[in-house]
């Protein structure tokens, strides 16, 4: 297609109407692609000229509260919000990237050593960036690229991986990255793709595709596995490291999801970086105490426990006797009941309950992954305790907290022919509850939605 196609906000919706649950969200997403089209035209990109254009939803993680970089399993959905990216091919190695809503641009080259300034949108396109040229050698060839959102920014449903994923999509599109005989020894599907774009974000080697510094974070590659593997309609479970596919699992029929954004910012820097880098950090705390004292070579928690069906007590007892080095034992062993239980007592059998239509016991294991989130993962604030809480009061099947944690939102299951009364309750109960904050919360109801694509020729 070329950048003037993309203008015709009416011939885009049509081709977006199969993609959505409804008519008015294709036209609402055609209008941000027509948005990003006019900045590039705008900035001084030819109309006649090439173009490539993706959504990329943010996402929900359902249940599996970080549990993906310890090798657990995780439940999670596409959302209908997310990035529409606009992207035109350059015959340099310039890169673009035109944050349309901020009115800000940045420029970079694709070159192996780019500077990359954490603390800004601009790190996470540029690591990408950065990363690609380290990966897929000189030669690369930039592109400019504009975007925009739906998406509450730092709300916890994965705006900064989408970003990243958008950005990917675009270079590899324009450079051929999946003919590239490296690129297909180690990527031959959408998990594995998403497990690479995961080492992009936290700077982990992926095969002889070499890590390097990562955006800051040291998560896995949930949010990447949404990103890239949902089904509209359908929750999916995954496993990690490696990414494996264990099932999807339709929504009941006449239910969808609401979101509430706390008001308090889930930010992945500067302090909320730290805390959340702490829950993996405890993680890796207590592989390391079972290696040293076992001799064993597992990596992952999930492959320690599954080593033996004494493995479990044997490591609770290994934690006890820890030095409180970097951190308190106390602090590993509740960590290490967290994993326990979530990933191994909550989201397979919540997974069976909702297969079934049961949501009465699926409501009761969410509630208990909220309330083992609260006090033993300790990454909640009263205000995402409460939404998760008042959601349920109001008439929600299930809600919980998601994300990474220290602000973000809720999820929560509800009926459509209820679903508009039930956003005005739970935002009115939580403007009740946290006044200051509700001013800048926000509600919104998704589908389940479908994994990020290409727009087809227009």
């Amino acid at each position: 297609m070329n950048l003037g196609s993309l203008l015709d906000a009416e011939a885009v919706a049509s081709v977006l109407v199969g993609s959505f649950a409804g008519m008015e969200t294709a036209d609402q997403k055609a209008s941000l692609f027509a948005r990003g089209a006019r900045a590039l035209a705008d900035a001084g990109v030819d109309r006649h000229g090439d173009a490539c254009a993706f959504f990329v939803p943010g996402r929900v993680e359902v249940l599996g509260k970080h549990t993906d970089y310890a090798g657990g399993r995780s439940m999670v959905a596409a959302l209908e919000r997310g990035f529409c990216i606009v992207a035109h091919p350059r015959t340099d190695a310039g890169v673009r990237v035109l944050a349309v809503e901020l009115d800000e641009t940045v420029k970079c080259e694709c070159v192996p050593d780019l500077e990359v300034p954490h603390g800004t949108w601009s790190n996470y396109p540029m690591t990408v960036v950065r990363r690609l040229s380290r990966n897929f050698g000189a030669g690369l060839q930039g592109a400019d690229i504009a975007f925009l959102s739906d998406l509450p920014p730092a709300a916890g449903m994965s705006s900064s991986s989408a970003l990243m994923v958008g950005t990917y999509l675009a270079l590899a599109e324009h450079n051929r990255l999946a003919e590239r005989e490296v690129y297909r020894r180690h990527i031959n599907k959408p998990l594995e793709l998403a497990a690479y774009l995961g080492t992009i974000e936290n700077g982990q080697n992926f095969g002889a595709l070499e890590g390097d510094r990562g955006v800051g974070t040291f998560g896995g590659s949930e949010d990447h596995t949404a990103i890239l593997c949902s089904r509209a309609g359908q929750f999916g479970q995954f496993s990690y490291c490696p990414a494996r596919f264990e099932r999807h699992i339709a929504l009941p029929e006449g239910y969808m999801l609401a979101l509430g954004f706390s008001g308090v910012v889930a930010e992945k820097t500067g302090e909320a970086q730290a805390q959340y880098n702490r829950a993996s950090g405890l993680v890796s705390a207590i592989v390391e105490h079972w290696c040293e004292t076992t001799g064993r070579d597992e990596i992952y928690l999930a492959d320690v426990l599954a080593s033996s069906p004494q493995a479990a007590d044997q490591l609770r007892d290994i934690l006890a006797q820890a030095k409180d080095r970097p951190f308190p034992a106390a602090d590993l062993v509740t960590r290490l009941e967290h994993f326990v239980c979530e990933n191994g007592e909550i989201v397979g059998p919540a997974g069976d309950a909702l297969a079934v239509g049961d949501l009465v016991a699926f409501g009761r294991l969410v509630d208990r992954s909220q309330a083992l989130t609260t006090d033993l993962l300790q990454n909640q604030i009263p205000q995402t305790v409460a939404l998760a809480k008042l959601a349920r009061e109001v008439g929600a099947e299930a809600a919980s907290a998601f994300g990474a944690g220290f602000g973000g939102s809720v999820w929560a299951l509800v009926e459509m022919g209820e679903a508009d009364r039930f956003l005005v309750d739970w935002a009115a109960a939580y403007g009740r509850a946290f006044a200051p904050e509700a001013l800048r919360a926000g509600f919104y109801l998704s589908q389940a939605g479908p994994a990020a694509f290409a727009l087809e020729d227009i």
